[in-house]
């Protein structure tokens, strides 16, 4: 089997701690009064009774024959309550939650087997004096495609973990019982992923059957290979990359390092100490970021990746009024997944800073088109819209 890269490995990290802590990270801070707010499986019958989720699916299409085998870790956070004696609490009196790395490896797969019988692990992490037992399942299976053309891979996530809701009296305790930013990387031998981003016409309605329930997958590693998938509750794109200028984790994968770092640095000493008082991650990256000297700062100011052509002119037959049916190509975000194929109409056409024209377009389906400035409108280049004539049919 293909080992995961270094790129993955980090690219996994920082989707496994984002949100874990933010600026101006003290516990005292409102936004840090909400914790572990990504990809958390609470065990049933909690999970029913309190609106959260108790498991996570993921499917994905592949291309494998007799050969093809596959690996799949599933990766996530354990709350403890502070180990420190006496437990350490935040100013509003609560004891400081911190996290454990659990890794469940499942025995390489292979594709043939799978086919005839699915796959179900089971697993524990046992109890410790600062965290609780925990048990959990991960079922695999996988399918042809509906058309005979490639396969579906389902893998499902599970919480077993015995917990009666009376015994818990808020989320922050049953935390201790949940599985936090819970993500699975797969790995494929003799055998290639496709992406539900950017999926060939012959494997299209394969990629429509996939389901996804608290993940999304997508293509990981060296830019253009297809070995291996990252599926986590954070969206993105194919080929994530973690900015080589980026000196360490921060916990938030929104913000840009440098505003960040100057930020950190601004804080007072009292808000330092606080800081450092209650996590030690907390206090490593306050450390880290005293000793960045000014040529390191000067590195997070930005850098050029590439240069993209200018789009020439709009095409004429795209005008304001002109309806279209949607296909992105450049796989920008979620929304490119969501509205492909769909029918707009073209509202207005705008020129950005860099000579690149847009179409600003409004969906047809969409029940507050005609909402004017308030509508949601959507941001396409010219070969990215299709002129549509016809009469779209329901389904």
């Amino acid at each position: 089997m293909p080992s995961r890269s270094a790129r993955v490995d980090r690219i996994a990290r920082a989707l496994l701690y984002e949100g874990y802590l933010l600026y101006p990270y003290r516990p005292s801070a409102l936004k840090n009064r909400y914790r572990w707010t990504f990809g958390g499986l609470f065990p049933e019958p909690y999970a029913g009774a309190r609106g959260e989720a108790s498991g996570m699916q993921i499917e994905c299409p592949f291309l494998g024959g007799d050969e093809t085998t596959l690996s799949i870790a599933l990766r996530f956070l354990q709350v403890q309550q502070r180990a420190a004696a006496p437990v350490a609490r935040d100013p509003l009196g609560e004891p400081w939650q911190e996290a454990v790395e659990q890794q469940i490896e499942l025995p390489t797969l292979r594709l043939r087997e799978l086919l005839a019988t699915p796959w179900r692990q089971a697993f524990s992490v046992p109890a410790a004096h600062d965290r609780a037992a925990l048990d959990g399942e991960v079922r695999v299976t996988a399918a042809p495609g509906p058309t005979g053309a490639g396969f579906k891979l389902s893998v499902r996530v599970a919480n077993l973990t015995a917990l009666d809701p009376a015994d818990v009296p808020d989320r922050n305790c049953a935390a201790l019982w949940a599985f936090h930013s819970t993500h699975v990387v797969m790995t494929i031998a003799a055998g290639a992923f496709v992406s539900l981003a950017d999926t060939p016409a012959e494997l299209r309605v394969l990629a429509a059957a996939c389901e996804n329930r608290g993940a999304w997958p997508i293509l990981a590693g060296e830019r253009g290979a297809h070995d291996t998938v990252l599926a986590s509750p954070i969206v993105l794109e194919d080929w994530p990359e973690v900015a080589p200028e980026s000196p360490g984790d921060l916990f938030d994968a929104t913000e840009i390092d440098e505003i960040l770092g100057l930020r950190i640095l601004t804080l007072t000493d009292d808000e330092k100490r606080e800081m450092c008082a209650f996590d030690p991650r907390a206090r490593e990256l306050l450390e880290r970021t005293e000793l960045l000297s000014s040529d390191e700062l000067l590195r997070l100011h930005g850098a050029l990746r590439r240069i993209a052509p200018v789009d020439a002119a709009p095409a004429a037959a795209l005008t304001p009024g002109a309806r279209v049916r949607i296909r992105p190509r450049r796989r920008a975000d979620a929304l490119d997944v969501i509205l492909a194929g769909k029918i707009a109409t073209v509202s207005s056409v705008v020129e950005d800073v860099d000579g690149v024209w847009h179409f600003v377009v409004t969906i047809d389906e969409d029940p507050g088109r005609d909402l004017g400035p308030y509508a949601h409108r959507f941001f396409f280049r010219a070969d990215e819209l299709e002129p549509f004539d016809g009469e779209e049919t329901a389904g």
